[in-house]
């Protein structure tokens, strides 16, 4: 059983809250075959991460990566093998597109296939315009709302 849970909270307090929102309920959502291709994600340095797929089987050329804003698209598709006859078949020859929803700023640095696992290097580059500065405290840039009245609120005083 799925417990809804609801986000309001977060409208009302915080603003650009809604984003967070559609990736806390995606996240939510169930979806058919969620683990397949396993994958690991793990934080390599303080901006950089690293995605690993067990991509086993499937050659180079059949995994297809994709970058978008926010978004990072990986997708396997077999090519069209001949008949075969299998006495059992536990190896996953299916196609597959895992989707994996990226902060702002976050960009794709490079992607290697090694031993049949697709590993995927990304790395936060907040732009210059976009980090934390400090702002001095003068008494020049503040005016009084008597100032910004004008004269004539003065007067009428």
């Amino acid at each position: 059983m799925r417990q809804a849970y609801d986000f309001s909270p977060l409208y009302r307090s915080m603003i650009g809250a809604d984003r967070v929102a559609s990736l806390l309920e995606a996240a939510l959502r169930s979806e058919s075959d969620r683990s397949y291709p396993p994958y690991d994600i793990e934080k390599t340095d303080e901006d950089s991460y690293r995605i690993t797929l067990a991509t086993a089987g499937f050659a180079e050329s059949e995994l297809e990566i994709t970058a978008q804003p926010n978004l990072l698209v990986v997708a396997g598709r077999r090519s069209a093998e001949g008949e075969r006859t299998y006495l059992h078949q536990g190896i996953a020859h299916r196609a597959f597109e895992r989707r994996f929803d990226l902060a702002d700023h976050v960009v794709v640095k490079g992607a290697a296939y090694t031993d049949g696992l697709l590993t995927i290097d990304l790395a936060r580059e907040v732009p210059e315009a976009m980090r934390p500065r400090r702002i001095e405290i003068g008494s020049a840039l503040v005016t009084s709302l008597a100032d910004r009245a004008g004269p004539r609120a003065r007067r009428a005083a």
